[in-house]
């Protein structure tokens, strides 16, 4: 009787009001409710920060919709940056000038190498892997091939090198230590992956005799450099939820460890502070995401999945300011320059936010593609490389 006699309001007001003002609501909340997840318009505000754009470069064809977040390197003013179809690119910091150029040889009845990870640096190596679970080493100095191994898995996170290995993470959940000199293996360590994991991987950070690895479980494990022993392993996400979907924990940005403390933040929208040395907690916030961490002398800066950024009191964790402006603009993690925290976005604007109180400064646009990875900064110079495979660089005004 209750149906029936719903059906009959609405059959009386389709009468008296016609069927297209009924229609008019449902389109009405329609188009609200698509208004409602769409990315938010950028504000105008009157910048109080001055950033010029130094130089801008191609480095090959880009990760495109793979959801790599590629991201350069930079050492010793030098920026190392990976294409997944066009090799390996040494460039000088200050000027864009390229160094050196890698390409990998093309093998008969094989497909080209698709350079996946973001290439890792140190030891006077520069390491990169490839989606079919090949790893490369150069050199440094000039990008001549030193050696090539393989892993179980393709590759989607920039290698780590310390104290004579290197660390590979793969994307079957696979640690792997190769020697720096030959590339052969000297141990793996295998983590157990979820039924359904966020696309990326964090990359391996390497302490003193110890690696901490960001496992898509939403934990973070504490393993030996020199044999892949497990020393700790703490839940920095827990994988809560009805479904495999609201499950998901992935920790996909790089941990910071600064002196013994670790930060970390998880897709699950928790951020923790750990004692290094035993993995203890030492706070935990609800603010964070997929995107990772930045660091400064004061704050944890952190993007969750709605576009929020947040800064965290770096003893407390306490929110000190959040910024809401980016709402669903599919925001990068943070980066620090000078006072400033530096975001990308899915249109390829960089905003500087003031580390002070959050407050928008200046906005520039690095070109027409999304920026997925964080961007660096070294030197008081930003880099970001965008899914085309372009590399911009920006510097505060003085």
């Amino acid at each position: 009787m209750k149906l029936k006699h719903v059906a009959g309001l609405v059959l009386v007001a389709m009468t008296l009001t016609g069927c297209s003002t009924v229609k008019g609501w449902f389109a009405g909340k329609d188009a609200e409710a698509k208004k409602a997840l769409e990315p938010a318009e950028l504000v105008k505000f009157e910048p109080t920060l001055k950033v010029s754009k130094i130089w801008s470069a191609s480095v090959g064809k880009g990760e495109g919709r793979i959801g790599l977040r590629q991201a350069p390197m930079v050492v010793d003013g030098r920026v190392y940056a990976a294409a997944v179809e066009g090799g390996v690119h040494a460039l000088d910091l200050q000027t864009g000038k390229e160094v050196w150029e890698y390409k990998p040889a093309k093998e008969k009845k094989k497909p080209k190498l698709r350079l996946s990870g973001g290439p890792g640096v140190g030891e006077g190596l520069v390491v990169v892997g490839t989606l079919d679970g090949q790893v490369i080493a150069l050199d440094a100095s000039n990008g001549t091939e030193k050696w090539k191994s393989r892993v179980p898995g393709e590759v989607i996170a920039a290698p780590a090198i310390a104290q004579g290995l290197v660390f590979v993470r793969s994307n079957d959940g696979r640690t792997t230590a190769l020697d720096a000199a030959t590339g052969e293996q000297r141990w793996f360590n295998a983590q157990e992956l979820p039924s359904l994991t966020v696309r990326g991987n964090a990359p391996v950070v390497a302490g003193p005799g110890v690696l901490f690895i960001g496992n898509d479980d939403g934990t973070l494990s504490a393993l030996s450099m020199q044999d892949g022993r497990p020393l700790w392993e703490q839940s920095v996400g827990t994988p809560e939820g009805r479904t495999e979907l609201e499950r998901m924990a992935d920790i996909d940005g790089a941990p910071v460890l600064e002196g013994n403390t670790l930060y970390v933040s998880s897709f699950k929208n928790e951020t923790m502070a750990i004692e290094g040395p035993t993995g203890r907690p030492l706070w935990s916030r609800d603010h964070g995401g997929g995107g990772g961490v930045a660091v400064t002398s004061g704050n944890v800066v952190v993007t969750d999945g709605k576009g929020t950024v947040y800064g965290l009191d770096k003893t407390s964790g306490s929110a000190m300011w959040s910024q809401q402006a980016l709402a669903r603009r599919s925001v990068t993690g943070a980066a620090v320059q000078g006072d400033y925290a530096v975001v990308g976005d899915y249109k390829g604007y960089l905003h500087w936010l003031r580390l002070s109180d959050g407050e928008l400064s200046a906005r520039a646009k690095s070109g027409g593609d999304a920026l997925l990875a964080a961007p660096v900064v070294a030197d008081g110079i930003a880099v970001v490389q965008n899914v085309d495979g372009k590399l911009t660089a920006f510097r505060l005004a003085q």
